[in-house]
């Protein structure tokens, strides 16, 4: 019981953070121009540097060669996520502006925030290095696959093999993301100020995010906010189908145990909490990406304590 009310507090940390920001848009602190500059700030400043310093500091050369053996888990896992998020978005027709979003609450998960203290609480300090590898994969699909898709609901993306569509691909977080791969294989550190500036912008991507989320959702007509079929299979498709495509997938690959079972966890994390900065950012639904992302963070307080019971049985 321990565990999970330590687990609980990283979600309740979330909520707090955003009804934060929920409250002081109310109270009229926040104008659309603000809005706009914390977007660009999070997804062109805050991130990169986020990536970088998250990479250098937990991986080395030879821990990163050593578990690149587990990557195919989690990148089938996703992508069969990702594939049953689009049929589901078709079934149910959603609406052409909000189909990137819905996939993306569908089949990204919350790695690092919510994800990495429920490993701790849950593994200890052991599952960490597979929390990493996860996130690994689950970054990259995001900023690429996910960011594409959320910027072709605002009509922004074009055809995957265009100058268009790079553009957009190869955004700033997806190319600090990548910086920091290099620089871990190569085995570099950055100079010591640079990375203690890095950890400092860095270190302002959750809170902001979360205020962020809190303005949009103060800003939203709750009257458009339904629990439909679309919003139910949203959140079934983050709860139920992500984490099972991941116990589908394991058995056909030799991993220790304790990796399947962090991935599996981090499969049944809430939304990524950086949807509705990237919508708003290419111009998509980011009140829509906002709901869903606070819908799937609430339900996070029931579906965790049931996947730890389960893990840990």
């Amino acid at each position: 019981m321990a565990a999970i009310l330590h687990a609980l507090q990283g979600i309740l940390t979330i909520v707090i953070m955003i009804a934060t920001g929920f409250y002081l848009s109310r109270k009229g602190w926040f104008s659309e121009s603000f809005s706009s500059a914390v977007a660009q700030l999070v997804t062109k400043v805050c991130l990169p540097t986020y990536m970088i310093v998250n990479l250098t500091v937990n991986f080395s050369h030879d821990q990163l060669i050593e578990m690149s053996g587990g990557l195919p888990g989690p990148i089938i896992s996703i992508a069969l996520g990702y594939f049953i998020g689009h049929a589901a978005a078709r079934l149910l027709k959603v609406r052409r502006d909000r189909v990137g979003v819905f996939c993306t609450v569908f089949f990204v998960s919350n790695t690092i925030f919510i994800g990495l203290p429920m490993t701790l609480a849950l593994f200890g300090e052991e599952g960490i290095p597979y929390v990493m590898l996860y996130y690994m994969v689950n970054t990259t699909m995001f900023w690429v696959v996910a960011v594409h898709d959320m910027a072709s609901d605002a009509g922004v993306a074009a055809p995957w093999l265009s100058r268009k569509t790079l553009k957009v691909v190869l955004n700033p977080p997806l190319l600090g993301f990548l910086a920091g791969i290099i620089l871990v294989m190569l085995d570099w550190r950055l100079p010591m100020p640079i990375e203690a500036s890095f950890r400092y912008l860095g270190g302002m991507t959750t809170p902001l995010a979360m205020l962020f989320i809190g303005i949009a959702i103060s800003k939203a007509s709750w009257s458009e906010i339904k629990f439909d079929r679309e919003l139910t299979a949203a959140m079934v498709g983050r709860f139920v189908i992500c984490p099972l495509c991941v116990m589908v997938c394991l058995p056909f690959f030799a991993l220790p145990k304790l990796m399947s079972d962090v991935f599996v966890m981090q499969a049944a994390m809430p939304a990524m909490t950086n949807t509705s900065i990237v919508a708003k950012v290419y111009g998509g639904d980011y009140k829509y990406a906002a709901m869903l992302t606070v819908v799937s963070t609430l339900l996070a307080v029931i579906t965790t304590p049931f996947y730890m019971w389960v893990l840990r049985g």
